[in-house]
């Protein structure tokens, strides 16, 4: 259920005069309706209705204006000086009330939902994606949009001159209704508003100004148009043609989508690879599923970790469960090795199955001229941070043993329950896929899956041919 704005003030304003009159004793003021066609009472909480409490709590949200008011409201009363109703309307002209007339209950936004179970790369999407094209073109013939200081942390509560153009931009863009109105305030329509833009944008949705978030904003409309229009050429290219069962990582969304019959049926967050460790475009199939995998280290990470560890501390390899190989199969002392040359590279790295694998539970094997893969990883942590460009170009996956089950749906023998079993005995078991599933890693930084819903993600390899869309590398 969606939780909507509300208006802060807990009373009904219309069909009748509204004054403080002395409760019962003890009990303090009550405020007294008359000539109304009805009345509110107060009730417990564990007596009202669901939607009753979820709007009670929306109130809360802006408790402070009410409290504002309603101190006003009882000075003016029991000193005399104005009617409740004078009182009641100068709280209302406030300019920092934000918007409590009539459409406060309306959706902060008139565009469509950000979440969806289209598949980027489907046909809709191009469809959708064409509108959002002809949305910004509209945008940039009437002058594109203004820039929002980057100056203060902008969040639910505050009151700043710089939220009115913080407004303006929201409603250029769709994310905030036209009848929320300019104000200096901050808000539950403009919180509302930051976080469906963030959402579109890849950040978390905190509501809160922050420096990613002012950054996403202020790129100029020309350039997101011509990043949608980059974007629109990618999506004809395969559109319609990555079959009715894959698995799609999107690079700079740095996610993953199962795809079923045109709908997502999964989502995953991943991990992909560095700006200078890059992530290629894989268009392959899922053949084999690794369960307690062995880690064979590429010479890259050797060269550009291993050894340069193993300069600084010579139990690296012992510690981290990783053994070494000579050419002819045979075990290699590390001790015995010359760690100041890069010699060591010709040797092979292998990290036993366990808690500590860089793979950790399971790999996703697919063929790959680059030898990249999908895996686990015992860093669950990264999947938290807000920029995940962190592997060395193999994909790491959130939930991963949702996804393996999925993949082997068809195979025989291989169902959730004996998936688990397979992994606690810790033992290294591969599995052939039965009807292998497509995999696809491709690049795609804006796009649109629905009226008003334009997707927007940091150009973090620079493809799309424009500086200011690598938002990450200059922050």
């Amino acid at each position: 259920m969606m939780l909507r704005p509300m208006p802060c003030a807990p009373w009904n304003l219309r069909g009748g005069s509204a004054f403080l009159a002395a409760g019962d004793a003890g009990h303090g003021w009550r405020i007294v309706k008359f000539a109304a066609p009805r009345v509110r009472t107060s009730r417990p909480a564990s007596e009202l209705s669901e939607s009753e409490q979820l709007r009670m709590s929306a109130m809360r949200t802006s408790r402070r204006f009410f409290l504002t008011g309603a101190s006003a409201l009882a000075a003016a009363v029991v000193a005399g000086h104005a009617s409740a109703q004078d009182v009641i309307g100068d709280i209302l002209k406030s300019s920092t009330r934000g918007n409590w007339d009539d459409q406060f209950d309306a959706r902060a936004s008139e565009t469509g939902k950000v979440a969806s179970t289209l598949p980027i790369f489907s046909q809709q999407t191009v469809a959708f994606t064409e509108q959002a094209v002809a949305q910004y073109q509209n945008i940039v013939a009437q002058g594109g949009w203004e820039q929002v200081p980057a100056t203060k942390k902008l969040q639910l509560g505050v009151d700043d001159p710089d939220v009115v153009p913080l407004r303006k931009r929201l409603m250029v863009a769709g994310d905030l209704a036209k009848s929320a109105g300019i104000s200096t305030a901050f808000d539950s329509y403009v919180d509302s508003a930051v976080k469906r833009f963030q959402l579109r944008h890849g950040l978390p949705a905190d509501g809160a100004m922050g420096k990613y978030t002012y950054a996403a904003m202020n790129v100029s409309a020309q350039i997101r148009l011509g990043q949608l229009q980059t974007n629109l050429q990618r999506l004809k290219e395969k559109a319609g043609t990555l079959g009715s069962r894959y698995v799609l990582v999107d690079i700079p969304g740095a996610q993953i989508e199962a795809v079923e019959n045109d709908r997502v049926v999964l989502r995953h967050t991943a991990i992909v690879g560095k700006i200078d460790r890059q992530t290629p475009i894989v268009n392959s199939k899922i053949n084999e599923i690794i369960v307690n995998p062995y880690w064979n280290a590429p010479v890259s990470i050797v060269l550009k970790d291993i050894i340069p560890l193993m300069r600084k501390n010579p139990n690296y390899l012992k510690d981290s469960h990783i053994r070494l190989f000579a050419p002819d199969g045979s075990e290699v002392d590390p001790m015995t090795v010359d760690w100041s040359t890069d010699d060591a590279a010709k040797y092979r790295f292998r990290q036993d199955p366990g808690s500590n694998n860089a793979m950790a539970s399971v790999k996703i094997n697919f063929p790959s001229p680059d030898g990249v893969y999908m895996h686990d990883t015992p860093q669950q942590s990264l999947f938290g941070k807000l920029m995940r460009f962190d592997s060395s170009g193999c994909v790491r996956v959130q939930n991963v043993r949702d996804l393996v089950t999925w993949i082997l749906r068809d195979t025989p023998g291989w169902d959730r329950q004996h998936f688990e079993a397979a992994i606690k005995t810790g033992e290294n078991t591969p599995i052939q896929v039965v009807n292998p599933v497509p995999v696809h890693f491709l690049y795609l930084s804006a796009w649109s899956t629905g009226p008003g819903v334009v997707q927007f993600r940091d150009d973090i390899y620079g493809l799309d041919g424009n500086s200011e869309l690598q938002i990450t590398s200059s922050l």
